[in-house]
């Protein structure tokens, strides 16, 4: 049967992992995001206090 002859499939199979490990992850990793993290200031701000309006 030939279907179960594994070379021209086993060739096929590394092939496309050899693309998807070498094409694909720049390409992925190039995109630039909107919203980068922000470097936070030494400065700790105290938080307000809560007036609680039924209390």
């Amino acid at each position: 049967m030939p279907q179960l002859n594994p070379a021209p499939w086993f060739a096929i199979l590394v092939f496309s992992w050899l693309v998807f490990l070498t094409v694909i992850p720049p390409k992925v990793l190039a995109h630039k995001f909107n919203n980068e993290p922000t470097v936070m200031g030494a400065q700790k701000t105290s938080p307000d206090p809560w007036t609680w309006p039924w209390y």
